[in-house]
C-alpha cells in the first residue's frame, strides 16, 4: 500500500498541476446507465450485477458513464473546454479464473482514469499535452529507454462518419509529428468509437507493456448527449478523450517490482532508510536520529538489536533498503552520521542536514 499510495500521490500531483479536476464516481450504478452506454449489450458477461429494491444494478467495470453524469450535471459553456476530469476509479471485472495472474490480471483493480471533454479543434493540443505527461511519468519511473508508439485507425465496423474519423486521425498524427515522435500505424485496430494512441515500453525482462493510452470517443457523446453551448449560443456536441497512464495501478506496481527486482527507487521504497548502530551504546543516539527522520516524513526503521554490524547490513541488503545510516562512537561524538548505499558505497561523518539535502536533490 505504501508503493501504491506513492504512485497515486505522484500522479495526483502532476495531473492537478495540469488543471485536472479530481472526482469520484459511484461503484454501483443502475443498469439503465449501462444500457445507455452500450456496456450491458456488449460487456455484460464481464460485469457483476446485483438487485436492489427489485431493480438491477452493476458494479462498474469502468468509470466513463459516471464521469459523463458529472459532465451533464449542469449546462456547459465552450469557455469551460477542455474540461479534464480525473479519478482513481476502483473497478471490477469478471475475468475467467484461468487468466488470473498475480497482480497482472485481477478482478478488482484501480485505474488512473481521466476523461477530457473538448472540441475537435482542441484534440491536437490536448493530445500533445497528454503525450508529454506520459513521457514525464516514464522518465520518473526509469522506463523511458525503450518506447514504441502505435496509432490505431478506423476498423471496418465503426461508429461515426469516415470524414470525422479522418479528421481525428489527422489531429493525432499532427500531435505525434509536432513532438517528433516516431510511430507505427495499426490499420483498422482502433475501437469502434474512435482512434487511439498506445505508448508501450520494454522492461528489464524484454517484455512489452502498454503504459499510456489516448483514446478518442465519438459514440458516448452521442449516447449521453454530451453538449456544450458554443459562441453562437447553440448546442454543440463535444468529443471525449479517454486517458490512462498507469492503466491498472496494481499491474503497474507489479511491473515495477519485477523490473527493479524488488530494489525500488528511494522515493517508492516502503522503507527508505534503515538505522544501524555498531553497538548498543549508540542506541540512544540512533533513537534521536530515528525520531528526527520520522518528523521529516521519511520512511525509516531502526535496527537496535545486539547483532553485529555486518549481520545488520546483510539483513538490510536482503530487504533491499536503499540507504543505511551507520552510527558508531565517532558519529555519536561528532553528532554526524555515516551512510551506506545499496550498492555498497559509503560516506562517513556527514552532517545530518547535509545528508537530507543530498537525498532531496537526488529525488
Amino acid at each position: 500500500m505504501i508503493v501504491i499510495n506513492e504512485l497515486k500521490k505522484y500522479m495526483r500531483k502532476i495531473t492537478l498541476n495540469e488543471g485536472y479536476l479530481e472526482i469520484q464516481t459511484p461503484t454501483v450504478l443502475s443498469n439503465i446507465l449501462w444500457k445507455k452506454s452500450g456496456h450491458e449489450s456488449h460487456y455484460a458477461e464481464n460485469m457483476y450485477n446485483l438487485s436492489i429494491d427489485d431493480e438491477k444494478y452493476y458494479i462498474k467495470p469502468m468509470n466513463c458513464p459516471g464521469m459523463f453524469l458529472i459532465y451533464n450535471s449542469r449546462p456547459r459553456s465552450y469557455r469551460e473546454l477542455p474540461l479534464r476530469l480525473f479519478e482513481f476509479g476502483h473497478v471490477h471485472r469478471h475475468e475467467l479464473s484461468g487468466v488470473l495472474h498475480g497482480l497482472y490480471r485481477v478482478r478488482a483493480f484501480t485505474q488512473d482514469d481521466a476523461h477530457f471533454f473538448c472540441r475537435i479543434n482542441q484534440i491536437q493540443k490536448e493530445t500533445e499535452r497528454i503525450i508529454k505527461l506520459i513521457d514525464c511519468v516514464l522518465k520518473k519511473m526509469g522506463l523511458s529507454d525503450r518506447i514504441e508508439i502505435f496509432l490505431s485507425t478506423r476498423p471496418e465496423k465503426a461508429s461515426g462518419s469516415i470524414e470525422l474519423w479522418n479528421n481525428a486521425i489527422n489531429e493525432l498524427k499532427k500531435s505525434l509529428n509536432n513532438l517528433n515522435k516516431k510511430f507505427q500505424i495499426k490499420e483498422g485496430d482502433g475501437a469502434f468509437y474512435g482512434p487511439k494512441i498506445e505508448i508501450k515500453f520494454k522492461d528489464l525482462f524484454e517484455r512489452w507493456w502498454t503504459c499510456g493510452t489516448i483514446q478518442l470517443d465519438f459514440v458516448q457523446p452521442e449516447n449521453f448527449y454530451l453538449n456544450f453551448i458554443n459562441e453562437k449560443g447553440e448546442k454543440e456536441r463535444c468529443v471525449v478523450i479517454h486517458q490512462a497512464i498507469y492503466g491498472s495501478i496494481e499491474r503497474f506496481f507489479a511491473i515495477l517490482l519485477e523490473h527493479y527486482k524488488g530494489h525500488l527507487p528511494y522515493w517508492l521504497a516502503p522503507v527508505q532508510i534503515k538505522i544501524l548502530t555498531i553497538s548498543e551504546k549508540q542506541n540512544e543516539y540512533g533513537l534521536k536520529i530515528f525520531n528526527f527522520l520520522k518528523e521529516k516524513e521519511i520512511r525509516v526503521q531502526f535496527n537496535d538489536s545486539g547483532d553485529p554490524l555486518s549481520a545488520k547490513i546483510q539483513h538490510a541488503q536482503k530487504e533491499k533498503i536503499p540507504l543505511m545510516i551507520i552510527l558508531g562512537k565517532k558519529e555519536e561524538e561528532n553528532e554526524t552520521i555515516s551512510f551506506r548505499k545499496f550498492d555498497g558505497t559509503q560516506k562517513n561523518n556527514f552532517k545530518l542536514l547535509d545528508f537530507l539535502d543530498l537525498i532531496e536533490s537526488n529525488i
